[in-house]
């Protein structure tokens, strides 16, 4: 049985499963993305998929300080975005 890789929410500090999780990536020419796949390259951050941590990420500008670059408000929309699909599926 393969293991589940467990990462830790920037914004609350929970830990869960990595696939629990949405993934915010910095890639190498300082572009951030939403990595829906997981598996993009760049330095990684991820965050539970509820809007209270979104919504405390973006008070405290957590995504900034573990990413190291500025966050335009378009990827806090897509992050959104994420989370509305979420909620629908489950």
């Amino acid at each position: 049985m393969k293991k589940a890789f467990q990462r830790r929410c920037m914004s609350c500090n929970a830990k869960k499963n990595k696939y629990e999780l949405i993934r915010v990536v910095r890639t190498k020419d300082n572009k951030v993305i939403v990595d829906i796949t997981g598996r993009m390259e760049g330095r990684g951050a991820y965050i539970c998929k509820n809007k209270e941590c979104l919504e405390k990420a973006i008070k405290t500008n957590r995504i900034f300080k573990v990413l190291k670059t500025n966050i335009d408000k378009k990827i806090y929309e897509d992050i959104r975005g994420v989370i509305i699909d979420n909620a629908s599926t489950e």
